[in-house]
């Protein structure tokens, strides 16, 4: 994005004209470029922390003519920071002013952890390998398929042709991959797709794609990168919704306690077929149902805050209070407990999801808007 272009965009949104793809593509770049100059310590002073910002936005952003735009492109750079600061998307970038805030909070031996690669392989015979204790290497086998972990979180299939012919029905039987809460998986298919399952997920696959559709159902929240195969179309069947691709990058949200299953691509192309009703994603769109059966709705999403969990990352744009524990309370393994309606209180921000779950609330309570109390592994909000 040139300066030019940014004073455009900047323009529309003082005007209330920015369309959703353009509000989150300023969004985006402010927390990218904030994202960057979080350091162990952090600043201490937000005007501190603003300068560090801007100095790398001015760094990162073309010009070929520094002097004639310095003057207008710093008043758009301070501008932008301080709409992200109005909108309160800033709160989770900012360190607690003082060391003792997070001791003054909640005592360090009531911290939570954060999740890390777990789950449980289900075999068509039903039974079962819990895959973060197994060891690298070989864990399952029949005459057509090797099942192997090759490392921390990633589990490969590879396919004997040969041994397939001779034996049809072991190829064909289906495994059942599942993540907890607090856990997360990689899972390369036969035929080289890539799939990565988020927490309290579960996704139904053959050992080997021997029909005309590559088919798996998933339950829960995955990101697909397919390989291409013209001739056989992969598809995902999730909560009544199927989602056809020959090849792509995509995202799938369907857990049960939503209200609606979301789509999102990134890159190719992808149908979504619902209620009797098909529409065809664009790169950047979302596709989203709803439990009353109208049709697919579709827009221009922020990517990179949909697939954060993916890349280890939480990012939040004006996400209410009730959205944002979702997924804290799957990837943390911990039950939420609301008092004095804050659930639809809005946030936004970004902060690793490695951290300790203490981190990340006394970040939101930062902005004193909420507070919390963590008693075992519920995290109780309230004003």
């Amino acid at each position: 994005m040139t300066r030019e272009q940014a004073q455009d965009l900047l323009n529309k949104n003082k005007l209330g004209k920015c369309t959703a793809e353009e509000q989150a593509l300023l969004d985006r770049w402010y927390f990218h470029e904030a994202a960057k100059q979080e350091t162990a310590d952090g600043p201490q002073d937000i005007l501190a922390e603003e300068q560090l910002i801007w100095n790398r936005i001015l760094q990162e952003i073309p010009d070929n003519n520094n002097i004639r735009h310095f003057k207008k492109w710093h008043s758009i750079a301070a501008a932008i920071i301080l709409f992200c600061l109005s909108s309160g998307a800033y709160f989770l970038l900012k360190k607690p002013a003082t060391d003792n805030l997070t001791a003054k909070n909640q005592p360090v031996k009531n911290d939570i952890g954060p999740g890390g690669n777990k789950a449980i392989l289900t075999l068509a015979n039903g039974s079962q390998i819990v895959l973060d204790d197994a060891k690298n290497g070989n864990i399952a086998n029949n005459a057509a398929i090797k099942v192997n972990k090759i490392g921390n979180g990633m589990l490969v299939y590879h396919f004997n042709k040969t041994a397939s012919d001779k034996n049809t029905t072991a190829s064909s039987e289906i495994n059942t991959i599942t993540t907890p809460r607090g856990g997360q998986y990689q899972i390369e298919l036969e035929d080289g797709t890539k799939i990565w399952l988020n927490a309290a997920s579960s996704i139904k696959f053959p050992q080997v794609f021997a029909d005309k559709n590559r088919q798996v159902e998933l339950n829960g929240e995955a990101y697909f990168e397919v390989a291409k195969n013209k001739a056989k179309p992969f598809i995902v069947k999730a909560n009544g919704t199927l989602i056809q691709v020959f090849g792509t990058h995509f995202n799938v949200n369907a857990y049960m306690d939503n209200s609606s299953i979301a789509a999102t691509l990134l890159e190719g192309s992808v149908s979504m077929t619902y209620a009797g009703t098909t529409v065809m994603l664009k790169p950047g769109q979302q596709g989203v149902t709803s439990q009353n059966k109208v049709p697919i709705k579709t827009n221009f999403v922020d990517t990179e805050e949909i697939t954060a969990w993916k890349n280890g990352l939480f990012i939040f744009h004006d996400q209410s209070i009730a959205n944002i524990m979702k997924q804290v309370s799957r990837w943390y393994d911990v039950d939420v407990e609301y008092k004095d309606g804050v659930q639809n209180k809005e946030f936004g921000g970004t902060i690793s999801k490695y951290k300790n779950i203490t981190e990340l609330l006394n970040n939101i309570q930062f902005t004193q808007t909420i507070h919390y109390k963590l008693e075992g592994r519920r995290v109780i909000i309230m004003k």
